[in-house]
């Protein structure tokens, strides 16, 4: 067994074969089907094993990202301080400033709540002013956390999009908007789709690549 690189292993009913998860924060993951053998786990990891060490350098990556935040975080390209008050325990903005509860314990969930709720401000009017623009509607508006989509559109015109954009620059949330809204028009990813895209959002490429290479540092 690769004693030199920890991992954990978690049994699951639901899983259906083996899977290595590499988490920022949390390391190195194996799930197992509940009758595997445990030799599975640390068959793996040796397999996946390259793989596994490029994610948890890209896992430092993220750490020092954060890291070097200090007691500020990002807001579509820009900067608010941290304040933490003592007492709080809901989150306010003033000015470039966000004050938040001064109990560690509460603030982080605290500012996520705040930044779900900024989210759905800042999204709604542009998926609004997009889909004007594209001579359509859309059925509902959600705001999510998921892992690894920034936005969905479903074909009932059921539109998602992840509060972490709120953390990148502003013009990347506005090409995620215009990607899903242009899927109300175009639901697959052919040249028309795209040709769609560019003709409302020119730079979409660039935006797209932000994402591909620093997306997985959008979180608090």
């Amino acid at each position: 067994m690769p004693d030199d690189l920890p991992y954990r292993v978690r049994r699951s009913d639901r899983a259906r074969r083996v899977r290595v998860r590499v988490d920022p924060h949390r390391g190195v993951e194996v799930v197992l089907p509940r009758r595997s053998p445990a030799g599975a786990a640390p068959a793996a990891i040796a397999e996946l094993r390259p793989w596994i060490e490029a994610r948890l350098i890209e896992g430092q990556v993220v750490r020092d990202v954060v890291a070097a935040r200090g007691a500020h975080v990002p807001y579509l390209g820009g900067e608010l301080a941290l304040r933490p008050q003592a007492g709080r325990t809901r989150v306010h903005r003033r000015g470039d400033e966000l004050l938040v509860p001064g109990d560690p314990g509460l603030a982080a969930a605290a500012i996520e709540r705040w930044y779900r709720r900024a989210a759905r401000d800042e999204i709604a009017p542009r998926v609004d002013r997009a889909v004007g623009a594209l001579g359509t509607s859309y059925s509902a508006l959600t705001i999510r956390n998921q892992r690894t989509r920034w936005g969905s559109c479903s074909a009932a015109g059921a539109m998602s999009f992840n509060w972490r954009l709120l953390l990148a620059p502003e013009p990347v949330l506005d090409y995620v908007v215009w990607h899903e809204a242009c899927h109300l028009r175009v639901m697959d990813h052919s040249a028309r789709f795209w040709e769609l895209v560019g003709s409302h959002c020119p730079d979409y490429s660039e935006h797209r690549r932000w994402l591909r290479v620093k997306g997985s540092t959008l979180i608090l």
